[in-house]
């Protein structure tokens, strides 16, 4: 336990050289380095390239990498999951770090991983326990909170939904985090979310036409807010909800730039920040300093957050009331629910 503590401690650290290193290069000193020999490849899951969202987000990590280092990213795009070890084995065989783009590919990455112990590989929303692997997750639940916070001052019907991909531990993060959100701002807004009524899985992160249909529903059942932790899904939500004239709320990435189409509906979006998850540990692997185990991304370590453009459509008075909410995650003060179960009993603290 002492082993693993110190680990994350160590990881934190690298993380945090890594997000500020970054920022610095952004003012003008990008291409700089020398380029390196090193090989980097991205298995995405079914979403693919082009999804606006997670492997997109991804990617822009990777894309980061070619600029400051010179490694163009070797991409294989899964089509379906008996593709995900297939392509990690390919990969494998010729880059010496493979990112598992999903937590679908846990077992996948974990059978290859096993049988190329001399390769190095790293999976996005899952832990591989490996000494050649490194996991990277992240606090979905903190971020979506801020998500929360807004739909719940911004409802006017004072119900607000939510849209899932598949109906697992991983996503219901989002849901739980989204429902303590609105609860502490608006208990009433927070009912049909608790008892789970207006909340849809699409049993996909592909189908953005049942995204379409289960938003038509909320928005038809009265909800003017909508919230999708759904990959590609949620671009039928965002159609319905220009369609409809209602509020929606992205994720992963700033979804009213990726899908500047529907920037006039999008209050907000969480900002998951898996380009920081693959650009640090492809930069750790480029310096030497690649490191197995689990690493933890919240709010605290700029993992989360929510998009720039929240300013465009959301007042001020709520994104400040959304900053001190994330300080008081940051600071300790609210822990973010991370189960539905939780959500009944969970009361947040008055923010000053």
């Amino acid at each position: 336990m002492k082993m693993k503590k110190a680990l994350a401690l160590v990881l934190s650290a690298s993380l945090i050289a890594g997000v500020f290193t970054g920022c610095a290069k952004k003012g003008g000193e990008q291409g700089t380095q020398p380029k390196s020999n090193v090989k980097i490849g991205m298995v995405t899951d079914q979403g693919g390239l082009g999804d606006k969202s997670f492997n997109d987000s991804a990617y822009e990590g990777l894309k980061r990498i070619e600029k400051d280092f010179g490694v163009k990213p070797d991409v294989l795009q899964s089509k379906q999951q008996e593709n995900y070890e297939p392509n990690l084995t390919q990969l494998g065989q010729r880059d010496d770090l493979t990112f598992a783009i999903g937590f679908l590919m846990e077992g996948s990455l974990k059978n290859v991983a096993q049988k190329m112990p001399d390769k190095k590989f790293a999976i996005i929303d899952a832990v591989v326990d490996l000494p050649n692997v490194m996991s990277i997750t992240f606090k979905e639940e903190e971020g979506s909170f801020l998500m929360g916070v807004i739909a719940g001052k911004m409802t006017k019907t004072n119900k607000v939904g939510f849209i899932g991909g598949i109906d697992m531990p991983l996503i219901q993060k989002f849901e739980a985090g989204f429902a303590a959100g609105v609860k502490a701002v608006n208990p009433q807004a927070a009912e049909g979310l608790m008892n789970r009524t207006t909340v849809k899985y699409a049993g996909s992160f592909t189908d953005s036409n049942k995204g379409y249909e289960l938003a038509k529903a909320l928005y038809n059942d009265g909800c003017d807010v909508v919230y999708h932790a759904s990959g590609a899904v949620g671009l039928g939500l965002f159609k319905a909800a220009k369609e409809m004239k209602k509020w929606a709320i992205g994720v992963d990435q700033d979804q009213a730039e990726t899908a500047p189409d529907f920037k006039d509906v999008i209050l907000s979006s969480m900002i998951k920040r898996v380009d920081v998850g693959t650009y640090t540990a492809s930069k750790n692997l480029i310096e030497g300093n690649f490191k197995a185990g689990h690493m933890v991304l919240g709010l605290k370590e700029d993992g989360v957050g929510y998009a720039p453009t929240t300013k465009n459509n959301t007042p001020a008075d709520v994104i400040a009331l959304v900053d001190k909410y994330a300080q008081a995650i940051k600071d300790g003060k609210i822990t973010v629910p991370e189960k539905l179960e939780d959500v009944k009993n969970f009361t947040a603290p008055e923010v000053k």
